[in-house]
């Protein structure tokens, strides 16, 4: 099992240079595999959209809470960082335009080394995505669209360039460098928790991060990435599923049922504190209490 990690966006320290720079080496250092970083272009204050992860239907991020851009960041931490992986979850794909992310995220990944994953999403605040031009009922289709159009600007389309028609993006003859480190491009996992999500992550996902589901919920979604997959021609087994704890109150029964229903890593959120010992002690009392990799550098101290 491997364990991502989510900085604690709500106590307002994700754009404190040196807040984000000792949590991210003392994640490293302890043997985290990846940091994960959220996104939200714009919140407006007045949505009526409903926000799926909680009872009242509203997200528990205040409405002036600092979101820096997810992409600008793993570059900031790509540069105070050595191994440890910088992803998204979620990025709002509708949000952004192909060509131009395309470029930023292969850019971030060259720059990193090969460090950077995507785990993007449709988005569920109908009032953000209009402010940034998509469409709230094409959000599916244009985040297809956008997969398809990105993984085609990062093959190798030869001295004639790639092409592509869509109903969002049309280019021809395009050169798009540099190329992601990894043949095939950046992974993309597909986060959410509706059957659209599940089946999009068999279809063309390598990984599925579903986002608050029941036992029950969740094993009809993976049937669902299974079936997918399976009519899309792909094998099921290769993509990867990422399920959600807790830094303090994970236990290893919650290791255990995360494996058993086929996980590969577990992205824990940390407490919602902005006291930086406080959250590099949980770090390291779960790095020691799972035994991860990094626990003689986490127990040694961090540059």
């Amino acid at each position: 099992m491997r364990f991502g990690i989510l900085p604690p966006v709500r106590a307002g320290v994700t754009t404190d240079p040196q807040w984000m720079t000792s949590f991210a080496r003392h994640a490293e250092a302890c043997g985290f595999e990846s940091i994960v970083l959220v996104e939200h272009a714009v919140v407006i204050s007045d949505y009526q959209s409903t926000y799926p992860y909680a009872s009242s239907g509203k997200m528990p991020l205040p409405d002036d809470c600092p979101i820096p851009d997810p992409l600008d960041l793993m570059a900031y931490l790509a540069g105070v960082t050595e191994h440890i992986t910088l992803a998204t979850g979620v990025l709002v794909l509708p949000n952004h335009h192909a060509v131009t992310l395309a470029k930023r995220i292969a850019t971030v990944d060259v720059l990193s080394g090969g460090r950077v994953r995507l785990c993007v999403g449709v988005g569920w605040m109908d009032e953000e995505l209009r402010a940034t031009g998509a469409d709230p009922r094409r959000r599916g289709s244009r985040t297809d669209e956008t997969i398809a159009a990105m993984r085609t600007l990062w093959s190798d389309a030869g001295a004639a360039g790639a092409d592509f028609d869509g109903e969002f993006f049309t280019f021809h003859h395009a050169h798009s460098f540099p190329k992601p480190v990894r043949q095939g491009g950046v992974p993309i996992h597909i986060g959410g928790h509706s059957e659209a999500a599940a089946r999009r992550a068999g279809r063309v996902g390598d990984g599925f991060q579903p986002l608050g589901l029941s036992p029950e919920h969740l094993a009809e979604r993976l049937d669902q990435v299974r079936a997918s997959a399976e009519e899309a021609g792909r094998d099921p087994g290769t993509i990867e599923l990422s399920l959600s704890g807790y830094l303090p109150t994970t236990s290893e029964e919650d290791v255990l049922a995360a494996e058993s229903v086929g996980a590969a890593r577990l992205v824990v959120s940390t407490s919602i504190s902005p006291d930086l010992a406080l959250v590099r002690d949980e770090m390291s009392g779960f790095a020691e209490r799972f035994r991860l990799s990094g626990e003689a550098g986490a127990t040694a101290g961090v540059r």
